[in-house]
């Protein structure tokens, strides 16, 4: 388990926000996401499924809003893309990345969104380095920070402490990460 070091490094409520995650992905999610080919990325165990789809502006995930009712059952590259460019990777790159976004905007803005990956390798690729960024900024923060609000930065966490935003993250990469592992278990089992 990684939590001592993690721990040892930051603030005590930082640190074990962080190892939530950290933990998860390592013991959880990047096992489960080895072999991961191109064919089952974006097998479709139904027909209607949102995936990842290539338009004339790159890759997109599909989605609507408001989202159907119910919704669309959803690929392993949609929820792949949703967890490493939607998720992680968009509050990392607001918070802790290099993205020239105008100072008015909130961090779900799209433009701080990393390119939607085309590839299971690529998202996986994305996954790790977007956690990275996350983890590595989150640990410079302590707990000061991580305890008081967001701020307009924040868009609707605005008044929310950033443990807030950590946890949420945390929360739907668990969530879509256990989906991922279903879908594999369902590819492996498939009958067709």
């Amino acid at each position: 388990m990684q939590s001592a070091a993690i721990v040892d490094l930051v603030d005590t409520v930082t640190g074990l926000l962080l190892d939530q995650l950290d933990f998860y992905l390592h013991t959880q999610l990047f096992p489960r996401l080895e072999g991961l080919d191109d064919e089952e990325y974006f097998w479709e165990p139904v027909p209607g499924c949102w995936t990842v789809v290539e338009g004339p502006g790159g890759w997109a995930m599909q989605q609507a809003w408001p989202e159907p009712d119910p919704p669309p059952v959803t690929t392993i590259a949609w929820r792949l893309a949703h967890i490493g460019a939607a998720n992680i990777g968009t509050r990392a790159n607001a918070y802790f990345g290099d993205v020239d976004v105008p100072d008015a905007a909130t961090f779900n803005d799209p433009r701080f969104t990393p390119p939607i990956p085309s590839s299971a390798d690529a998202a996986i690729a994305l996954l790790h380095e977007v956690w990275e960024r996350w983890r590595d900024g989150l640990t410079g923060l302590g707990d000061a920070r991580v305890l008081a609000p967001i701020g307009p930065f924040g868009g609707w966490f605005a008044e929310e402490p950033v443990a807030a935003l950590v946890l949420h993250v945390s929360r739907e990469t668990m969530h879509h990460g256990g989906e991922i592992g279903l879908l594999r278990d369902l590819y492996r089992a498939r009958t067709a």
